[in-house]
This record gives C-alpha cells, structure tokens and sequence, in this order.
C-alpha cells in the first residue's frame, strides 16, 4: 500500500539512504573546522548536521570576505 506525501506524490516504502560521500564530506568538514571527535559529528542528527555545516560555512564566507565580526 503507498501512502501519500504531503505535497503530492507517493511514499514507496523502504528506507532511502543519504549519500555516503556526502555523509563523509559533512563529518570532515564539521571535525576540521569545530576539531570535534567524528564519532561525535556521525551521531548528529542529519537536520543538526547540515545546520552546522550552513553556520560554518557562513562564518568561512565572512572571514573570506574580510567582513567577519
């Protein structure tokens, strides 16, 4: 039975899986700039990870352009 999503569409069934690559550059990125564990990064929820990894991003964006506060 499929199920509806919001927005339009079905819901499959199955889990999809995020991208290891992706998983791997987020944990790398994170650990280097924060010099956290990346046991710690990887336990992150996916949401908490890409928030940190927008926020370092914009902090790296303002040191590049000489506006950082």
């Amino acid at each position: 039975m499929r199920a509806p999503v919001p927005g339009g569409g079905e819901r499959r069934g199955g889990i999809l899986s995020y991208p290891l690559k992706a998983l791997y550059e987020e944990v790398a990125f994170i650990a280097y700039h924060f010099h956290w564990p990346p046991e710690s990064v990887m336990n992150l929820e996916h949401a908490d990870r890409r928030r940190w990894v927008s926020e370092i991003s914009v902090i790296n964006q303002r040191v590049n352009e000489g506006t950082a506060t």
